[in-house]
């Protein structure tokens, strides 16, 4: 789901603004993209409701980064363990993340004028696959970038 949709609570605003800054500590020439997914019905129907969506720009296509557009989908789920009867899901199917919603993995994809050219997810064995792949160094950058989204929303809860 696009990342301004689930914007919808101090936290979770306070944490996208966080990720968008991750990428560009690591990489200053993106440009950030908050709703990376067009709002019609057949787009609507492919959109993972949990998980927040951000797509990111080079100037250019990135020789690097062997594309021009990143897509970063973070994977969310409700910790069980979290004692909060507050779950990711409202009744009417639209995603309300909470303390509770921590990230499970992270899913990104290159992409320029030819189509998707790499992915990259977490889930698995944190390998890339594609056609193309980035440079050993953008390799890194990118899991770095990853390692931090997973530190910034799985953090123990401060206790008080």
């Amino acid at each position: 789901m696009n990342a301004a949709e689930q914007a919808n609570s101090i936290e979770f605003a306070s944490k996208i603004a966080a990720v968008v800054g991750l990428f560009k500590a690591e990489l200053p020439d993106l440009r950030a993209d908050l709703k990376p997914w067009a709002n019609d019905p057949d787009t609507r129907d492919l959109v993972d409701p949990d998980s927040i969506d951000l797509g990111f720009h080079f100037p250019g296509v990135s020789r690097l980064f062997q594309c021009r557009s990143l897509l970063v989908q973070i994977r969310l789920y409700t910790d069980p363990d979290a004692g909060d009867s507050q779950t990711c899901q409202r009744g009417d199917s639209r995603r309300e993340p909470s303390a509770n919603c921590r990230v499970i993995g992270l899913d990104l994809a290159g992409f320029d004028h030819r189509g998707k050219r790499w992915t990259l997810s977490t889930i698995d064995n944190w390998a890339f696959s594609g056609d193309v792949t980035p440079d050993p160094t953008g390799r890194e950058r990118l899991r770095r970038c990853c390692r931090q989204v997973f530190a910034l929303f799985n953090m123990p809860s401060e206790m008080g």
